[in-house]
C-alpha cells in the first residue's frame, strides 16, 4: 500500500488551532470554512484531497460525488454517523476517526449527569433563579448500592464504570466484543440485555448508531425495567426512541432521563427538553477544551502518519477499500 498523495485539506467545521498547524507543518494546505451549506460544501469540495470535520458537517452522498479527488474525511471525534460511509468507500475514500480522544471528556460527562438525575440539581438550580425554595421538592437519592447498567463497554463504557464504582454504584453491562472476562476486570459483570434490563436503577448507553442499536431502548424494553429507572444518552441520538421515552416517563415507567445526543440536532422536540423529568443537553460530551485538542492533534497527525508511510490508522472502513 503506497502512501497517498494528499496537498490539500479543507476543514468545514470548527476544531482546535493544533489541528490546521500540524498539518501546515508537514507541508499540506489547509483552508478552513465553516457554516456551508450542502450546496455551498459539494461546491467547495472539488480540489481538496481530504475533508475534515466533527459532527456538524453532513457528508452525505452527494459531497463526496461533487468531490473530484477527494481521499480521506477525517472525523475529529468518535461517531462517523454523519458521513455517508458505503458512498465513501464506493470511491475509495477513507473514512477515519480519533476514537480515543474525547474519552475521558465524555465519560466524565455522564458521570455528572449520573449525578444530576440523582439529586435533580438542574431542576433545583432553575428553581433557586426563579426565586423558591423548594427544599421539599427536590428528595434526591444516594447513589451508593445502586445499580448501573452500561450497553457498550468500550473506551467510554469503561471510564464511566471506573468513576462510578467510586460512589458504591455496582456496575453491570453487555457489549457484543467485549467478553464477560475483560469486563471483570474492570468490575464489570457482564451480562444479557435481557436480563440487564430489569435489574437496573440507572442505565447509559455507549454504542454507536448503527441499524442493530436503532431504537434499542424503547417501549417494549421499558417495560421490561425496573420502575424509575433513569436513563441516559451521552451516545448518538436514536439509540433510545425519544417517542417511546417521553411516553414512558408521561406514564411513569421511567423516572427520569439525561439526553445529551437527540434524534435531530438541533432538536426540535420540544416536550421533551421540557419535561420536568429530563435533564436536556446540546451534545456537549466531547465538548471540552482538552479533549477537542486531543481529537485536532489526533486527526491531523494521523492523516500526516499514513501520507509519510507509517500506517493508516483509525479507518472504520479500510477493510472494503481498494489501496
Amino acid at each position: 500500500m503506497s502512501p497517498p498523495s494528499i496537498k490539500k485539506i479543507l476543514i468545514s467545521d470548527s476544531v482546535a488551532p493544533e489541528c490546521k498547524e500540524v498539518l501546515e507543518k508537514a507541508g499540506i494546505v489547509v483552508e478552513m470554512k465553516t457554516d456551508m451549506t450542502k450546496d455551498e460544501l459539494c461546491g467547495k469540495i472539488k480540489g481538496y484531497d481530504g475533508l475534515i470535520v466533527r459532527s456538524a458537517t453532513k457528508v452525505t452522498a452527494d459531497v463526496i460525488e461533487a468531490s473530484d479527488c477527494l481521499k480521506i474525511v477525517g472525523r475529529a471525534g468518535t461517531g462517523v454517523d454523519n458521513v455517508d460511509i458505503p458512498s465513501a468507500t464506493k470511491k475509495n475514500v477513507v473514512v477515519m476517526n480519533t476514537p480515543g480522544g474525547n474519552t475521558l471528556s465524555a465519560a466524565e460527562h455522564t458521570c455528572f449527569l449520573i449525578g444530576s438525575l440523582a439529586r435533580q440539581i438542574p431542576q433545583a438550580h432553575m428553581s433557586m433563579k426563579e426565586g423558591r425554595w423548594d427544599r421539599k421538592k427536590f428528595m434526591g437519592n444516594e447513589l451508593y448500592g445502586k445499580t448501573l447498567g452500561i450497553i457498550g463497554l468500550g473506551r467510554i463504557g469503561k471510564e464511566v464504570a471506573l468513576r462510578m464504582q467510586a460512589f458504591g454504584m455496582t456496575t453491570i453491562g453487555f457489549d457484543p466484543i467485549i467478553d464477560a472476562k475483560t469486563a471483570s476486570e474492570f468490575n464489570v459483570e457482564w451480562m444479557s440485555l435481557e436480563d440487564l434490563w430489569p435489574k437496573c436503577d440507572y442505565i447509559t448507553v455507549h454504542v454507536p448508531l448503527i441499524p442493530q442499536t436503532a431504537n434499542l431502548m424503547n417501549s417494549a424494553v421499558f417495560a421490561k425495567c425496573k420502575k424509575g429507572l433513569k436513563v441516559l444518552n451521552v451516545s448518538r441520538g436514536g439509540i433510545i426512541s425519544e417517542t417511546d421515552l417521553l411516553k414512558a416517563l408521561d406514564d411513569g415507567v421511567i423516572a427520569g432521563a439525561a439526553i445529551d445526543t437527540w434524534e435531530q440536532e438541533p432538536t426540535t422536540n420540544t416536550a421533551l427538553v421540557n419535561h420536568p423529568n429530563v435533564i436536556a443537553v446540546p451534545h456537549l460530551g466531547a465538548n471540552t477544551r482538552e479533549g477537542q485538542r486531543r481529537c485536532a492533534i489526533e486527526i491531523a497527525e494521523q492523516i500526516v502518519d499514513w501520507v509519510n508511510g507509517k500506517g493508516l490508522v483509525g479507518a472504520v472502513n479500510a477493510r472494503d477499500l481498494k489501496l
